[in-house]
């Protein structure tokens, strides 16, 4: 059978099948002190006063006694029941349901579970975020229950028989600290919430500056297009070949567009000259990569940080020919070697300047030429694969927009 769930002054005498009165419900020491029922407030009851409170005591005059006073000091959601199982199987329901009690009064020395075994489970139950009261009921409290009942979780104690301005107070002094607790957790969630908003916007307008960034360096050269989204999908597709873990390769993913941000700083008759360059002149185009690297240093984003990578070691050659420093192998840091085979191959198959636009086959077969050379090996085979599985590669790129392009 349910527990008792009373809504007002008039149901408090109800009676339970879960179990019987036994004589002298407070083991014949006193007497219970009369309570005067008084008028439920109106509508306008206070937050703690519509609180849930459940009551579990083994004796029924208990129960109805403690309904009674709750009722007469306005609480009006009370549950009540003379079994300790019933009671958890109540509060967990109720849990579970999305309307958990705000109050547990339990007495502790009960039949089938006792009152520390419930309040361990109750407060167990609970989640970490939230508090749940726990007044204990007791008409003899010993030192060592006491300490029980405290490491359990219990917060207060009532000692019987009750006196109706002892609950007024003790259950008051609870709901209240559960209330506040509610309200700084909710506050501080509405916070959590604004500063994930606001991360979410400073990302956007991060990651938005860095494209504007990468846009910048091929503005200059209307012959580059989206040369620099290309060779971002590309890496990213190479990266997932290789095994780079799917959050380093979407870094990765926007990290490459700025791999020749340097070129900001080359002079247009360098940048845009139609034909071979001069040693002098590719000397100084040879600059852009340290150039990039000084416009991406000392980054405090993973994202800066690889893109300064790239911008710095893009140009290295597998066999230690390439600038600027030579390396061989790999000393090339990864990034560095996934990103040239991705710039090289766009370069080659779109006109530029100084060259024309090649065929894709021939593209294809003068990276398959500088395996082991130019590139390295693993990165030239899984750059074969991602062809091999994107025969039409950059038709999910979005067309340009004529705004946006140099014209």
């Amino acid at each position: 059978m349910p527990p008792r769930r009373t809504g007002g002054a008039g149901a408090a005498g109800a009676t339970s099948a879960t179990s019987r009165p036994r004589a002298g419900g407070y083991g014949d020491r006193m007497p219970p002190e009369p309570v005067t029922e008084a008028e439920p407030e109106a509508a306008s009851a206070s937050p703690a006063e519509r609180a849930r409170i459940l009551v579990v005591d083994d004796e029924l005059a208990n129960t109805v006694l403690l309904t009674r006073i709750l009722h007469a000091v306005g609480y009006r959601d009370v549950v009540a029941t003379n079994d300790p199982r019933e009671a958890w199987e109540t509060f967990a329901s109720a849990l579970a349901a999305g309307r958990p009690f705000d109050l547990l009064c339990t007495d502790l020395h009960m039949p089938g579970m006792g009152g520390l075994e419930l309040i361990e489970r109750v407060v167990g139950a609970v989640p970490r975020d939230d508090f749940l009261p726990v007044l204990v009921l007791t008409a003899d409290l010993q030192p060592e229950a006491e300490r029980e009942a405290l490491a359990r979780g219990a917060q207060d104690f009532v000692t019987k028989p009750f006196r109706r301005e002892q609950i007024r107070l003790r259950v008051g002094n609870l709901l209240r600290t559960r209330h506040l607790h509610l309200r700084l957790r909710d506050h501080a969630e509405h916070l959590e919430e604004l500063v994930r908003e606001r991360t979410i916007e400073l990302e956007a307008a991060r990651l938005d500056a860095l494209e504007r960034l990468a846009a910048a360096a091929e503005y200059r050269d209307h012959a580059t297009g989206r040369h620099a989204q290309r060779v971002g999908l590309l890496s990213a597709l190479i990266a997932e070949r290789v095994g780079v873990p799917p959050d380093e390769v979407e870094l990765l993913r926007r990290a490459a567009p700025l791999h020749d941000v340097g070129k900001i700083g080359i002079p247009d008759h360098i940048l845009l000259k139609p034909g071979r360059l001069t040693r002098e002149e590719f000397a100084e185009m040879q600059r852009h990569v340290g150039v990039g690297a000084q416009l991406l240093s000392q980054g405090r984003s993973q994202l800066i940080v690889m893109a300064e990578c790239i911008a710095a070691y893009h140009h290295e050659r597998w066999d230690g020919s390439g600038y600027p420093r030579g390396l061989r192998g790999d000393e090339i840091p990864l990034v560095g070697q996934i990103v040239a085979v991705a710039d090289v191959f766009d370069t080659l198959v779109h006109e530029r300047p100084y060259k024309r636009a090649w065929p894709v086959e021939e593209a294809v077969a003068e990276v398959r030429r500088q395996r082991g050379r130019w590139f390295a090996p693993r990165m030239v085979d899984a750059f074969l694969e991602v062809l091999a599985d994107h025969p039409d590669l950059f038709a999910d790129l979005p067309p340009p927009d004529p705004a946006g392009e140099p014209g």
